[in-house]
């Protein structure tokens, strides 16, 4: 469920950075603590890189924005976090994180990385001065269809960077560095709760309709398939969801409270059935 941007990264990359991160990225950079003019494209593994971009239909010169694109996906799939974002312009937003900091952020990039092809193909390139495109297969909003995406890059110095965010986006992630990735995870699990709150207001209607006008508990929802298994823990949601019916089960009231405040979110949600129309609202409950 996360930025799935994180579920963008996150959650995301896609909502404000993370989500794109399933989409696109950049060579992978050979001095992870050196300014990004001195990172070079050096893959890891010749063959392991040839066997991950084995898919292509164009051939991939070394230090060239497909070279960027094809680093990028295998530091993800590899897990190396860090390495991949190195290759994007969210950089700054993981250079003052220490090791303990990112691995917060470990089950969203897990959950990113899992959507990348065993076999990347990518089949264009198009430079233009400073600027690149390479088009690549990834999932697109059927995870189980390979879609062509665009991916966008422009040159620093001798490398190419993948722009996983706009300009101001960028200009933001250079201002909040290393706070940019946890303001985001916040945003993005409230915009999920929201989400969810909603799905569950649209379960009970449902549940409803074929239990003489009764509304469930959540996992009698979960049964039915109306809700999804992730929301019995704040695991991957950053959030805690519990359910309260009244005696007679004609009414209720749901909430979504963080399961960490301040860190995977700071907003408390709560849906209640007024007459015949959920109500949604949200407070900051300070701690």
């Amino acid at each position: 469920m996360t930025a799935k941007i994180y579920r963008s990264l996150f959650v995301s990359l896609a909502v404000a950075g993370l989500c794109f991160l399933m989409f696109g990225c950049s060579v992978e950079a050979a001095k992870l603590d050196s300014p990004r003019s001195e990172a070079k494209a050096a893959p890891n593994s010749e063959a392991a890189a040839k066997k991950f971009a084995s898919g292509s239909t164009i051939e991939i010169e070394p230090n060239s924005p497909a070279d960027t694109v094809r680093a990028f996906y295998q530091n993800l799939k590899e897990g190396k976090i860090r390495a991949a974002i190195y290759l994007t312009n969210l950089r700054p937003a993981v250079e003052g994180l220490t090791d303990a900091e990112l691995k917060e952020f470990q089950v969203d990039f897990e959950a990113v990385a899992s959507q990348v092809p065993e076999k990347l193909e990518i089949n264009g390139e198009i430079i233009t001065a400073d600027n690149a495109t390479v088009t690549v297969k990834l999932p697109g909003e059927d995870a189980d269809k390979l879609e062509v995406q665009e991916i966008r890059l422009h040159r620093e110095g001798d490398i190419w960077v993948i722009q996983t965010v706009d300009g101001e986006a960028e200009k933001k992630v250079k201002q909040e560095g290393k706070n940019y990735f946890f303001a985001l995870r916040i945003e993005t699990h409230h915009d999920e709760a929201r989400r969810m709150l909603d799905r569950i207001a649209k379960a009970q209607m449902v549940y409803a309709t074929q239990n003489s006008g009764s509304y469930g508990q959540i996992a009698d929802l979960i049964g039915m398939g109306l809700l999804p298994e992730d929301i019995k823990t704040p695991e991957s949601t950053g959030y805690v969801y519990s359910l309260k019916l009244s005696e007679d089960k004609k009414t209720y009231t749901a909430m979504a409270a963080p399961a960490a405040y301040g860190k995977t979110g700071k907003l408390t949600f709560t849906v209640e059935l007024n007459g015949k129309s959920p109500r949604l609202t949200s407070r900051d409950e300070g701690k």
